[in-house]
């Protein structure tokens, strides 16, 4: 039995763990990770402070726990800092660990935020646990948040604080929030309402440089105008981690790439989650992680599959405004039908050929999702 070590403690690398302990109990398994090993979902990082959650609460269990439960080595605050294809080792700090096969489940990191100002340091990104433990520390006794991205994540610590008596202030390159995702019609609509809750909204703008400000921080944006915050939130993306992979000779491309087997270009290397390209799909998304897991568990178990996408609905976690979304694919060609009633926005995004390819609801109306998936189709089949 040739030992398995998976890179990552993330959904990804605790999920595939978990996914192959189900299938086979004994064949040698080491996880490592970088920081303390806990096990947590990391999309509940952007609502836990209006579900008045601590981050202790948010992990389910320790490192040791889990290697308990999975009958697998855990290293923990353990870096990696090359892999040896040609030797089938991973090497550390602390010496080299063998493989016979490697998943990376390496994650994202956060895109820089490249302000200037002599606060530019203090300027927080939520990442993971520790990042949302720092965060919560950060943020006691504070008001007022500048938040940097109306994409996904900034949406949802945007109502996440305004839920819990926060005032937010974001800024936001783009038209409209989530302006990638959705029409403009659902985008105005959640504005409004997040607005209704406290939030302030800057369109069109970027920050340029973030300096201290009567023990608070100024923002200062691209126009000259000012943000006066008690703390500087950074949301603007993320991108796969690909460094590892790449300085080892694997291909890589937006993310680590994969096969439908998620199998890289070199031997033995597999790639799973948000640091994985699967077939041309980065998907940083909770079922898409999921699915990979369960494919590649199997796969190390020894059964010839490869890992298929239904259509995948995601839920915006702003719970002022619901949202449920299945964006066509990029640059697809096409328009949005859009209809609005009492119970919300039903937005039909259709191609060329009238066909439905991907969709935005609102409110009442995101009941809907499952019903609609089916007739866009699978994206992987």
């Amino acid at each position: 039995m040739s030992p398995i070590v998976i890179l990552g403690s993330g959904l990804a690398g605790y999920g595939l763990l978990r996914e192959f302990r189900k299938r086979d109990t004994s064949t040698p398994v080491t996880l490592i990770t970088a920081d303390d090993g806990r096990v947590y979902s990391k999309p509940n990082l952007s609502n836990a402070l209006s579900q008045k959650r601590t981050p202790a609460q948010l992990a389910s269990e320790t490192a040791e726990q889990a290697a308990a439960k999975f009958n697998a080595t855990i290293l923990t605050h353990t870096r990696v800092a090359a892999i040896d294809p040609a030797n089938k080792v991973v090497r550390t700090a602390g010496g080299e660990i063998p493989y016979g096969r490697l998943v990376l489940a390496l994650g994202a990191d956060p895109f820089p935020h490249g302000l200037g100002g002599d606060a530019a340091k203090d300027v927080i990104s939520v990442n993971d646990l520790d990042d949302y433990t720092r965060f919560r520390a950060a943020l006691e006794g504070k008001r007022h948040v500048a938040i940097l991205g109306g994409g996904l994540i900034g949406c949802e610590f945007a109502n996440d604080l305004a839920a819990s008596g926060h005032a937010a202030s974001v800024v936001h390159l783009g038209p409209w929030p989530l302006e990638r995702l959705i029409p403009e019609e659902a985008g105005r609509a959640l504005a409004e309402t997040l607005e209704s809750q406290g939030v302030a909204w800057r369109f069109g703008q970027t920050a340029k440089r973030v300096d201290h400000r009567d023990g608070g921080y100024r923002l200062t944006l691209d126009d000259g105008s000012r943000i006066e915050a008690d703390m500087v939130l950074s949301a603007i993306g993320l991108r796969s981690r690909t460094q590892l992979a790449r300085d080892a000779g694997i291909p890589v491309n937006r993310g680590i790439v994969v096969n439908r087997k998620l199998e890289t270009g070199v031997a033995d290397i597999y790639a799973i989650g948000d640091c994985a390209e699967v077939a041309g799909h980065v998907l940083p998304f909770v079922q898409p992680l999921l699915l990979q897991a369960r494919a590649l568990a199997a796969i190390l178990a020894g059964e010839d599959i490869q890992v298929s996408y239904p259509a995948m609905p995601v839920m915006v976690k702003t719970s002022a405004y619901p949202i449920a979304v299945l964006p066509p694919a990029p640059g697809a060609e096409g328009s949005w039908r859009v209809e609005q009633n009492e119970n919300g926005i039903v937005a039909l995004h259709q191609n060329e050929a009238g066909n439905l390819d991907g969709f935005a609801l609102t409110g009442g109306e995101t009941g809907r999702r499952a019903e609609l998936a089916k007739q866009v189709g699978a994206l992987l089949p």
